[in-house]
């Protein structure tokens, strides 16, 4: 562990990579490519980033167990949303010219996964902001 990080939350990893396994199989059924998973830089992650029909979807993922911490949207504040916008930016800036430009638009997506006993509970919010 480094000086200064708490340690890693493995069950915390494992439920937010169930969750993001979900979300892009809902995506995929539905004509969506992946064009990444958990695409990361300085400044933050992007947990999915899709196309389909030249959209660009930037899509964030929240997993929960139960309502204890509130809706997984709820967690998705404004300040986040602030950071997402920037992270979509810098991901679109590194991608090849050709790619790109071929993206007419660009939406944001917040995909919220309820796992419990049974079956998991999945709410896709499109252009969520």
């Amino acid at each position: 562990m480094a000086p200064g990080r708490p340690p890693v939350d493995r069950r915390r990893l494992d439920l937010g990579a169930r969750g993001e396994e979900l979300v892009a199989a809902w995506y995929t059924g539905r004509g969506y490519t992946v064009l990444a998973r958990n695409w990361r830089c300085r400044e933050g992650e992007l947990d999915l980033v899709l196309s389909r029909a030249g959209c660009v979807v930037f899509c964030e993922v929240k997993t929960r167990t139960g309502a204890g911490f509130g809706t997984p949207a709820e967690a998705v504040t404004g300040a986040k949303q602030r950071r997402l916008r920037r992270l979509a930016g810098r991901w679109l800036g590194e991608q090849r010219a050709a790619e790109a430009g071929g993206f007419a638009d660009v939406r944001f997506d917040v995909a919220c996964v309820t796992l419990r006993r049974g079956a998991p509970d999945l709410e896709v919010i499109e252009a969520a902001f």
